[in-house]
């Protein structure tokens, strides 16, 4: 393991401990040069080796560490051979002046010559200390040593050499990171530990090999190979996979609302997952001055103005944030020592870390704004700035504080009052006349309270009266109409005599709860006085007309339900490439007696406010399960996708629910797939992430519909069990600008990536079908294919085919009629079953 630089404070450290590496080793390589026992068998054989070893080195996995590069091969491979095959002298001897050969043939520095060589070198030793001390070093020669001796010796090397190996290389790897080296050693430990046991069980076959024909070793260079490939393998998919899931993590960290909190964790975690040496957020927030946050392994090192900000040397990759909106850029720096270059993997891990970045201190950055706000204006925020009364939120907290303490809430009546002619006051006098007027109305207000009683004025014209006592009265219009009575009196402006009317609105709490409620109901009797050219209305239930088509809608939906009421159209979803069809969505309308045919977003609300949800769901579940039945019987095998309710999720009986239509219905449960809207996922409440998962532990399919619409998306995919992604008709639409199609491009690599099936909505040309399948999506649904349609509809169009394919809505992309079947590495594996059925 190698490292380019090292910053100043690591130096020291550094040099030491490479200083007593080399010191140690050439100790060591002196003793071995000094016993070397010399035979032509042993010359042979070091030379070969010599020469794998060479190889070896060539064979190696590189990793960036900041600016510096980790490079792991397959040399423990060579190590345990030569302690198997080779005296411990001439195996100490080979390592040494092998890795030195190639050291100073690729022109390394002396430092990494140095550690290399020496660690190398000590880890042979041990590694040949060990075989000898259990009896199984050749130092004999040909001497014949029992096959069990020489397993036994070759464990305890590979034991001897993978100890000073994981000890020096985490030494190495913690001083450079600045890490625990427990943390770097366990951090890649369950691979390193398979890649050793592979490691002895190909120096196994290497020795048993030998003690059956010689001339069987000459297949270990092919073995060595082997290794390589699949550690370099296994080592790229773990690397990649970690780096979603800490990405992931990033995310969900920085989904908070305190702005603080968000600054630091973006500052830290981005040191942690770039591998950076050191990070600057340069964060603007007008009014604010630019703000510099700078960190490292370390901690924070720097938080102050921008323009204060000591220079800070080094390779830089920024990245630009915009949280405010306003066209004045944030910037994210990453600083590394020396240069570096991003893969294709690490430039969309940037661009989507900086997007949520974005997000975070957006949303943060409003909020504190809003509480700062807030703190500075609030005695303000409960007095009426013109006319010193109440406001709305003093009147709405000392009536909730009326209605929940006093003993008979009855004694209370809320007086609304609106003037009349306000308007034609400011128009021909002035709005500095209007502001006197008010004025002038409020004190006339305020002196008609009795204890207990409040004004407020709720903006505009309109003014409140909480009337406390009015139980000396049996009619609270009593006290509304004294009240309105003081306003009788002319009122005198500029010279002229005003007398000003008004249209006033009373209720009482009986029987509703809250003040909004009462509120909301004296405003209806105030606007039923201006109406009719009344002085006073009293609020009555027939004057309320406010959501009666909603109030109608819930009415009926039991009858709907039971009359079954509710029929479900389908929309295909096609393979891009072979024009076949895969599955199909269903979707719910409600054929009304009276209203016609509702689409899905003038009812669903009213059946989650109703209580029908469960029937309604089990009804939807029933007609798409019938109809994926009626497919199959006529030879078109195919997946019915079917949207649920936010609060189905909520049901820890959902599950159940479902799999037992599934039975009833005889459908294979993976021909189900359960999409959810993004929003719906976010939530963490830890019900919605049990059903979620019990719907999977069945073989449900759960599909992620409007992908890229919500908030922290990638958080969402690694919580739940995500079968399929799909890309917002929105995003497919506008895919030719420059954010849609990164939107798309990037959702199509994470599908590639997390192995996950990725379908288009909205494709309505053949233009953007032909589009999205050279980006790599293999399905898609839109109006090119066909619109949502009843199942005999479907079915007809599935007989009918297209170009007299059967199954087909459109033509193979290519022409000539000929079916092309999707390329293996557009086929997430998990979804074989959909693309086998349609090919």
């Amino acid at each position: 393991m190698t490292s380019d630089r090292c910053d100043d404070k690591a130096n020291q450290r550094l040099r030491l401990l490479v200083g007593l590496v080399v010191v140690f080793a050439a100790l060591t390589l002196g003793a071995a040069i000094a016993t070397l026992p010399i035979s032509r068998r042993n010359i042979a054989l070091a030379v070969l080796l010599a020469a794998l070893l060479i190889v070896v080195q060539v064979l190696r996995v590189r990793l960036r560490v900041g600016a510096n590069h980790l490079f792991l091969s397959p040399m423990s491979v060579v190590a345990l051979v030569c302690t198997a095959f080779l005296p411990a002298s001439w195996a100490i001897a080979v390592f040494a002046f092998g890795m030195l050969t190639v050291a100073l043939a690729v022109h390394q520095k002396p430092i990494k010559i140095g550690f290399n060589v020496g660690k190398e070198t000590l880890a042979v030793a041990v590694a040949a200390l060990a075989a000898h001390l259990v009896g199984a070093a050749p130092e004999s020669g040909e001497a014949i040593v029992p096959l069990a001796v020489r397993v036994l010796g070759l464990a305890a090397a590979a034991f001897g050499y993978a100890v000073v190996d994981e000890v020096l290389s985490g030494a190495l790897f913690a001083l450079i990171t600045r890490t625990p080296i427990r943390q770097r050693i366990a951090a890649h430990l369950d691979a390193s530990l398979s890649g050793r046991l592979i490691s002895f069980l190909i120096v196994f076959l290497a020795i048993w090999a030998y003690s059956l024909r010689p001339w069987f070793v000459a297949g270990l260079p092919f073995l060595v190979y082997a290794l390589h490939l699949a550690s370099a393998n296994q080592l790229r998919s773990r690397t990649e996979r970690r780096a979603w899931q800490r990405l992931a993590e990033t995310t969900d960290e920085l989904n908070t609302i305190d702005l603080e909190r968000v600054l630091v964790t973006a500052v830290h975690r981005a040191v942690d997952l770039f591998s950076a040496d050191e990070v600057d957020l340069e964060v603007r927030l007008p009014p604010a001055p630019p703000r510099l946050l700078r960190g490292n392994h370390d901690g924070a090192v720097y938080d102050g103005t921008a323009d204060s900000a000591p220079e800070s040397p080094g390779y830089v990759i920024p990245a630009a944030l915009d949280p405010a909106g306003s066209g004045d850029v944030s910037r994210l720096r990453l600083r590394f020592q020396g240069p570096v270059s991003f893969s294709e993997r690490e430039m969309y891990t940037l661009r989507t870390f900086a997007t949520a970045l974005n997000t975070a201190i957006r949303n943060a950055a409003t909020l504190a704004a809003a509480k700062s706000l807030a703190e500075r204006h609030e005695q303000a925020a409960h007095q009426d700035p013109l006319t010193s009364l109440a406001n709305r939120l003093r009147l709405r907290a000392y009536g909730a504080e009326l209605l929940a303490t006093l003993p008979a809430p009855q004694s209370i009546a809320l007086l609304l009052i609106d003037l009349n002619h306000f308007k034609e006051v400011n128009e021909a006098l002035g709005h500095g006349a209007g502001d006197r007027l008010l004025v002038t109305i409020a004190r006339r207000l305020k002196g008609t309270m009795r204890s207990g009683d409040l004004v407020a004025r709720l903006g505009g014209d309109e003014f409140a009266v909480l009337l406390v006592d009015a139980s000396d009265t049996p009619d609270p219009t009593v006290r509304a109409y004294q009240v309105l009575n003081v306003l009788d009196a002319p009122i005198d402006l500029d010279g002229t005599r005003i007398a000003i009317g008004a249209s006033a609105g009373i209720a009482t709490p009986a029987l509703i709860d809250g003040i909004d409620e009462l509120l909301r109901r004296a405003d209806v009797a105030m606007y039923q006085a201006k109406r009719t050219g009344q002085r006073l209305v009293v609020y009555q239930r027939s004057y309320d007309t406010a959501s009666v088509g909603s109030l109608a809608l819930g009415g009926d939906l039991a009858r709907a339900i039971r009359e079954r009421q509710f029929t479900l159209d389908f929309q295909p979803i096609v393979d891009l490439g072979t024009g076949k069809v895969i599955a199909a969505e269903a979707l719910a309308r409600w054929q009304h007696p009276q209203r016609g045919r509702l689409p899905p977003d003038q009812f669903l609300g009213s059946i989650e406010r109703s209580g029908q949800l469960p029937a309604f769901a089990e009804t939807v579940l029933d007609q798409a399960l019938t109809a994926a039945g009626r497919w199959k019987s006529a030879g078109f095998d195919l997946d019915i996708a079917v949207n649920v309710s936010p609060r189905s999720l909520l049901d820890p009986g959902f599950p159940a629910a479902v799999q037992a239509r599934l039975a009833a219905h005889d459908v294979s449960v993976d021909a189900l797939v359960i999409e959810l809207t993004e929003s719906v996922t976010l939530s963490q409440l830890k019900v919605v992430d049990e059903v979620l998962t019990a719907l999977s532990d069945i073989g449900v399919r759960l599909a992620l519909d409007d992908f890229g619409t919500g908030f922290s998306s990638l958080s969402t995919v690694t919580r739940m069990p995500v079968y399929e992604l799909k890309i917002d008709r929105s995003f497919v639409l506008e895919m030719d600008t420059p954010a849609a199609g990164a939107i798309v491009r990037s959702t199509i690599e994470l599908g590639r990536s997390l192995d996950v099936l990725v379908v288009a909505e909205g494709v309505e040309t053949e233009e953007q079908r032909g589009r999205l399948w050279e980006l790599g999506c293999p399905a898609g649904q839109g109006y090119l294919f066909a619109r949502p349609m009843p199942t005999s509809r479907l079915l007809a169009r599935l007989h009918r085919g297209t170009g007299g394919q059967p199954g087909t809505l459109a033509a193979p992309i290519g022409g000539n009629g000929s079916v092309i079947q999707l390329p293996t590495s557009r086929r997430p594996r998990g979804d074989q079953r959909r693309f086998d059925k349609s090919g």
